[in-house]
């Protein structure tokens, strides 16, 4: 088993992930800037800022980086995840970062979600998450072993749904249904992501999950 620290643990992702890892009996740290409101049993709870979320990596197998440029981390999410970065690489930790739907293609070699004609109140946050994709892509270490996850549109707590115990992995094209509809829960999501912990299937790959 994995001992896994998950920065931004008590947000909608991270905490679906924790309840995820610890079920199939993984140690388990949540960081974050406060206590949750529903704590998982098993959890280890560790508060604090954002920016000291790099000391506790020293010592894990792998992080879990479900942050998301809101609020006072607007802007700075991309420059955050390198501080991450380097901590991981030093301490020989592989690294899963949790990314978004703009950054992924609608079809092969057409520009990303992010490149084109992103809603007003979105385009802040599709901005920062992609920067962070293209920085893993074009400028990560070499020694960083890394996969970047993108779930599907229609992801959020908005609409948790419920688990299924299914889930499809692709790329980094969107993937759709037959009626032209991209979800995927927050369980499934956090299955999908705890199967790529156990499996390390997609290192230094960008990947994409939806039903």
């Amino acid at each position: 088993m994995s001992k896994i620290l998950i920065i931004g643990g008590t947000g909608y992702t991270g905490a679906n992930i924790a309840a995820e890892a610890v079920a199939r009996g993984h140690s388990v740290t949540s960081y974050s800037r406060s206590a949750p409101a529903a704590p998982v049993a098993k959890v280890t709870y560790r508060h604090g800022a954002a920016e000291d979320a790099a000391k506790l990596i020293t010592g894990q197998d792998v992080v879990v980086a479900a942050l998301s440029p809101r609020g006072d981390l607007v802007g700075r999410l991309p420059g955050l995840y390198q501080d991450l970065v380097g901590a991981a690489v030093g301490a020989g930790v592989r690294m899963i970062v949790i990314g978004g739907f703009s950054s992924l293609r609608p079809a092969p070699r057409r520009p990303r979600f992010a490149e084109g004609d992103v809603p007003e109140r979105f385009q802040a946050e599709s901005r920062d998450m992609d920067a962070i994709r293209a920085w893993l892509m074009d400028s990560a270490p070499d020694a960083l072993d890394w996969t970047l996850v993108s779930p599907a549109g229609g992801y959020g707590s908005w609409a948790a749904g419920e688990r299924t115990g299914t889930y499809r992995l692709g790329g980094e094209v969107a993937l759709f249904d037959e009626q032209g509809g991209s979800e995927i829960s927050g369980a499934d999501f956090a299955l999908a992501v705890v199967d790529e912990i156990e499996r390390h299937a997609h290192p230094r790959a960008h990947i994409s999950i939806a039903y």
